[in-house]
């Protein structure tokens, strides 16, 4: 499976921006997908993560109320909306896929590129 993420950008506190992730490859549609991010000195983290058919979602904590990830098996891509940014939500934006519905970061198999995201105050 390949990943490509995009959507990241500048914007300020307050605003929204979606963050999409384009698979290829294997079929998309059977792996769990999950969004991580990483913030300059910091380690990957999780940020949200949905199951192959959409019907389970795990948000963490600093995210939920503000972030919905969803998915269109039929275009194989994976989104992220985000809302109400924050200065911290700044970071390096991933996606990545797993053959089985986790929030363990080492259990995702296949990573796309970064996107970054910055958030002015």
């Amino acid at each position: 499976v390949q990943l490509q993420a995009s959507g990241g950008g500048l914007v300020q506190a307050g605003g929204s921006l979606r963050l999409s992730c384009s698979a290829s490859g294997r079929t998309f549609s059977s792996y769990t997908a999950g969004w991580f991010r990483q913030a300059p000195g910091k380690e990957r983290d999780l940020v949200a993560t949905i199951s192959w058919r959409g019907s389970n979602t795990y948000y963490v904590d600093a995210v939920k109320g503000r972030f919905t990830i969803s998915r269109d098996n039929a275009k194989n891509t994976v989104y992220l909306q985000m809302n109400s940014l924050k200065p911290e939500d700044t970071a390096v934006y991933y996606c990545a896929a797993s053959e089985g519905f986790t929030i363990v970061p080492n259990e995702y198999d296949y990573w796309g590129q970064g996107t970054q995201v910055t958030v002015s105050s």
